[in-house]
């Protein structure tokens, strides 16, 4: 398996903002003459935002789901100070330094279940995917997935790893049963969830959730009111997710229970 790895690119052009809402992702250019969809660290939940996005888009490439590729876009202190918007120069302000970009697929479209039919293995996989990383955002509101090229891509994991907003209990945490997933968008086609637990759990093992985890970047890991150090930090992740993967059953019972009440 190739070893996780990203590149840094600097953002040259602020385009457009891509929706409404606190965290304001935006369309931009780097100097790799790339567009990217910019997720900014001075924006809604910030960095924690950010790493979320990390590990669940490098846990779904592990997987062999197809993630746009996720660059670090560093935002000097002048960038910006022309933008006309008030709150887009202060967002921008905000999130001078490293921030996370994903690969911009001009032309994708949003996934629609009822254009769409999943293959029941790989909705599964997905299915078990997002009870793993606990990503509440995929839902029939709004999929979080794109069409592109006649393929499925998944998108937008900052949602996920709720747990850090907290940063109490992990151990107890890391073995929820994850009850969101009854309102997963696949969860219908998720017919294969036990299939789907043996397949992940052989590809993602604990060293690779340890090579993920060491993406993170260090000035990522500045927190208030936490003690513990980076490495701390990062510790904890590794343990929430190799905790997390041992006690699988915990989360695919839960899916399998919510998938059968659907029904």
């Amino acid at each position: 398996m190739q070893k996780a790895d990203l590149r840094t690119v600097k953002v040259t052009r602020y385009i457009t903002p891509l929706r409404e809402g606190g965290s304001l992702p935006a369309l931009t250019e780097a100097d790799d003459d790339f567009k990217y969809v910019l997720k900014f660290s001075g924006a809604g939940h910030g960095v924690k935002a950010l790493i979320a996005e990390l590990l669940g888009s490098e846990i779904a490439r592990a997987l062999g789901f197809k993630v746009p590729e996720l660059v670090f876009a560093y935002l000097d202190e002048a960038f910006g100070r022309t933008e006309g918007d008030e709150e887009i120069q202060d967002l921008l302000q905000a999130s001078q330094g490293l921030n996370l970009a994903l690969h911009f697929l001009s032309g994708a479209i949003n996934f629609d279940p009822l254009v769409t039919e999943v293959d029941t293995f790989e909705a599964s996989k997905i299915v078990w995917l997002d009870a793993f990383i606990t990503n509440v955002d995929r839902t029939y509101k709004n999929t979080n997935m794109l069409m592109w090229q006649k393929e499925l891509w998944l998108i937008d994991h900052g949602a996920s790893f709720y747990f850090h907003h907290s940063w109490t209990n992990v151990e107890e945490r890391a073995k929820t049963a994850f009850s969101f997933i009854k309102d997963h968008v696949l969860l219908p086609r998720a017919t294969a969830l036990k299939k789907a637990d043996d397949f992940c759990s052989q590809l993602l093992t604990p060293k690779k959730i340890k090579e993920i985890v060491s993406l993170i970047p260090d000035e990522w890991l500045i927190w208030e009111n936490v003690e513990e150090s980076r490495e701390e930090i990062k510790e904890i992740y590794t343990q929430f997710l190799t905790t997390r993967l041992a006690h699988s059953e915990i989360f695919i019972k839960e899916a399998e229970n919510a998938r059968k009440a659907l029904i």
